[in-house]
């Protein structure tokens, strides 16, 4: 029972992620069109309806079976590891929810529409960053979020556990 209940909360997170980035593309689709831009920000942030048939920065274009197949092993994997090495790690539960959802949202479109909606368009200190969507930005905070458990926080009880044996 408490298996479940430990669950639910990552299931809602992700639910949420993913609820949140198919409204805001649907938004996008629905009320802009194509190469559109909105000024958000001035100087920092636009919104600009993109379409990507590729990966991040454009990378495989038009690879949809490469995506579905890398998708599905991606997400049974996710769940494998969150199943297996996430029970008490709360910052890994939430690097791995945050890695499914935006993996997740990003399939739904390549499997709908064969291609990504991207609106998100953020200029950085002069550079025109590629323009991405929730779902990005929640693989983003997955990865962020997994570096900072692997690298600062996971390793103190290994090395106790190290010295002690010594």
């Amino acid at each position: 029972m408490m298996k479940k209940y430990r669950l639910m909360p990552m299931g809602l997170l992700a639910g949420a992620m993913i609820g949140l980035d198919q409204l805001t593309k649907n938004l996008v689709v629905r009320n802009m069109e194509i190469g559109e831009s909105i000024q958000v920000i001035d100087g920092f942030l636009r919104l600009t309806s993109h379409r990507n048939s590729g990966a991040a920065w454009g990378m495989f274009q038009g690879q949809m079976l490469f995506f579905y197949v890398v998708t599905v092993a991606v997400v049974a994997m996710l769940i494998y590891i969150y199943k297996k090495e996430a029970k008490n790690n709360l910052l890994m539960q939430l690097a791995l929810t945050m890695l499914l959802a935006g993996a997740i949202g990003n399939f739904i479109d390549r499997v709908l529409f064969q291609e990504v909606v991207d609106f998100i368009d953020v200029l950085i200190f002069g550079y025109d960053f590629p323009i991405f969507n929730v779902a990005d930005s929640a693989l983003t905070v997955g990865v962020i979020l997994m570096l900072i458990e692997f690298f600062f926080m996971g390793r103190s009880d290994d090395n106790e556990q190290n010295n002690s044996r010594a």
